[in-house]
């Protein structure tokens, strides 16, 4: 027998609710009723309330948080349906924050408060036509958030999301598309049935004759809607995606074959983040995986990758210079295959070239006379060839440290050269106490699956994710004390981003200053790689053979290694299209935080990744596997759409800011 809920509605207002052990839980999820108060049915005779003669006991369904939940999407999506504004937005906490991924925006946008959340569905309601607003699944209430799982559907889309309701009202909101209405993907009992049984057919070509035409003739007397210049992790996935939907694409790169981007880089290379972190869309590791990936293993995954996915992928294929025509909306792309000069002409550019942009080589005076070798960290193939020389790595972050630690490995003598404060994190303590709720066995085990944990990742705003680091990173400081006393003993500069935010607000904010620590740091601690480190820190000069420092010192050198970063992405628009294109676009990813390298103004979502920018079909996609993977599917989405002449008409366009 289910337990009943008794509301007992005062007649009078003399309720001591002050004396009401249940006080917190009824001001919590009922804040704007007149005082009821929750009791259980079987312990009702004994209750005593105010001086009222007269009580009424009223029946009512048990409230749970799923029935609670339920109630609010269902209101919220009756009076959108309504188009009651007032109605909708008393809904929203005056501290609110909707993130929409396409749904409602045909962009991704953080609309922060209740004006902005207005100005959006005043322009967007009409438009989009939303409804079906449900609940999926249970909800969860914890330390005083109601959230749960919802679906929607718009006039063109369906979409998930997510809410967080706190007192009762919206705190957060996630939106996103999943699927164009009447361009679903051809999955499940969609799939294509592949033979062809029965006679008489006009296409007696089988699968393999099939893909060797398509190879044969695409890019040549057939011309992709969608040209992705880059063919790492990036772009495979996005044409894995474009290639279920029906887009014709096709990649372009410089490598021999896919995967040489990985293969190429120095021995000792693997992947930082974590097997469940990185999975490739529609394709995940097998469960045998190792957590941290080798750069030759993650390399012929990439190339198995392309061939399973049936890409059109063309290698050793370097991108020379594209421009657009505004009248016909089509790009003219110069392209050098196999010595071969080619011309394309895609209606979508898209440049998958990394988050990062043209490695900063700085120009060092006297660099043109140093008699050993020297080259920027991404070009840095190993430490073989350095036994018994003297290397000096200009730099502290990632690269510079495992180029370090590759380098003392093969038994080369090594300095590194800290010219600002840098953000570690040991890669046990990043895995415990930052990957493991969502990208973990656990996770795994705990049913949670890899679409699951991208959503609840993104359904953080950025603006609030800093409180959410902060704790995790305070603990990891009581955690790693030892490590880090360790290390600012041995001179280096630590910190924990400008607000104590940790490694990920750092990575979205700059894309730099941080390393997640595989080992180089003990050997920084105990001595094995020499520091030198001091605010400001420059490089003075290069001799022939050392490199000499601001503060005078003087660091021999067989080998100098520029671990200096990257530029923003639309150094390679500047490269390959114009400086004017560039500049039109501005600044690729950062938040605009004011913190260190993210200028302002703040935008809230990441500068021109994966959305429209302001040159019409040019985009840019980037970032780690698992930006790459989850965000993939809404520019893929976008570029669907426009191949099917729906109508994207783009809500908050992002400005450009800071163009060189």
């Amino acid at each position: 027998m289910s337990l009943i809920i008794i509301a007992i509605v005062t007649l009078t207002r003399s309720c001591n609710v002050g004396a009401c052990p249940q006080k917190r839980l009824c001001n919590k999820l009922f804040p704007k009723v007149a005082q009821p108060l929750l009791y259980s049915s079987r312990n009702n005779k004994n209750n005593k309330i105010g001086r009222s003669p007269m009580s009424i006991a009223i029946e009512t369904p048990v409230q749970t948080p799923t029935t609670q939940l339920a109630a609010w999407v269902e209101s919220l999506g009756e009076r959108l349906a309504q188009r009651d504004l007032d109605g909708t937005l008393n809904l929203f906490s005056e501290e609110c924050y909707w993130r929409d991924l396409l749904l409602f925006s045909w962009n991704l946008v953080t609309l922060e408060g209740k004006p902005a959340i207005r100005d959006m569905l005043e322009k967007r309601l009409d438009m989009t036509q939303p409804e079906q607003w449900k609940l999926e699944g249970e909800a969860t209430l914890n330390d005083g958030l109601l959230e749960g799982w919802i679906s929607v559907q718009t006039k063109t889309a369906r979409g998930k999301g997510y809410v967080r309701l706190k007192d009762g009202l919206c705190w957060t909101l996630l939106t996103t598309m999943r699927e164009l209405k009447g361009h679903e993907e051809p999955t499940c009992r969609r799939r294509p049935l592949g033979a062809s049984h029965g006679h008489g057919h006009d296409d007696k070509r089988n699968w393999l004759e099939r893909r060797r035409d398509e190879d044969a003739s695409f890019g040549i007397t057939t011309q992709p809607y969608c040209l992705i210049v880059g063919g790492g992790q990036g772009g495979l996935g996005l044409a894995a995606r474009l290639k279920r939907m029906g887009v014709p694409t096709l990649i372009v790169d410089k490598a021999e074959r896919p995967g040489d981007q990985w293969r190429g880089r120095y021995k000792s290379l693997c992947l930082h983040d974590p097997v469940w972190y990185d999975h490739m869309p529609y394709l995940p590791f097998p469960d045998h995986w190792p957590v941290f990936t080798p750069k030759d293993q993650i390399g012929d995954w990439l190339e198995m990758y392309t061939k399973v996915m049936e890409l059109n992928y063309w290698p050793r294929t370097e991108c020379v210079s594209a421009s657009f025509d505004e009248q016909t909306g089509t790009w003219t792309v110069e392209v050098q295959r196999d010595g071969e000069r080619l011309t394309l002409n895609p209606t979508q550019l898209i440049l998958a070239t990394g988050m990062s942009g043209v490695p900063n080589v700085p120009a060092y005076l006297g660099a043109e006379v140093f008699k050993g070798q020297q080259h920027h960290s991404s070009r840095h193939p190993g430490g073989d060839a350095w036994s018994g020389k003297r290397a000096v790595v200009i730099g502290a972050n990632n690269s510079a440290h495992d180029i370090c630690a590759d380098l003392v490995e093969n038994g080369a003598e090594v300095t590194m050269v800290q010219r600002s404060s840098t953000h570690i994190v040991r890669s046990d303590s990043l895995m415990d106490l930052v990957f493991g709720g969502l990208y973990s066995e656990d996770a795994v085990e705990s049913g949670l699956t890899t679409d699951k944990a991208d959503m609840l990742f993104a359904s953080i705003p950025y603006k609030v994710m800093p409180g959410f680091h902060r704790p995790v990173f305070e603990a990891i400081k009581e955690r790693d004390k030892d490590f880090y006393d360790g290390l600012s003993k041995a001179g280096f500069m630590l910190d924990f981003g400008d607000d104590d935010s940790g490694l990920f607000m750092k990575y979205v904010r700059r894309g730099s200053g941080y390393y997640i620590d595989v080992g180089a740091s003990e050997l920084i601690a105990n001595g094995t790689i020499k520091l030198k480190s001091a605010p400001g820190l420059g490089v003075e000069r290069i001799e022939a053979d050392a490199v000499v420092l601001s503060d005078g010192s003087r660091l021999p050198a067989d080998l100098i290694v520029y671990a200096t970063g990257y530029g923003s992405m639309n150094g390679w628009a500047a490269k390959l299209i114009s400086q004017y294109v560039a500049d039109k676009v501005g600044r690729c990813w950062g938040l605009g935080s004011g913190t260190t390298n993210d200028p302002g103004p703040y935008e809230g979502e990441l500068r021109n990744m994966w959305k429209p920018t302001q040159q019409d079909n040019l985009w840019f996609h980037g970032g780690n596997l698992h930006q790459s993977r989850h965000y993939s599917l809404y520019l893929a989405l976008q570029l669907k759409a426009r191949f099917e002449g729906l109508d994207t008409s783009v809500y908050g366009r992002a400005e450009s800011h800071h163009i060189r």
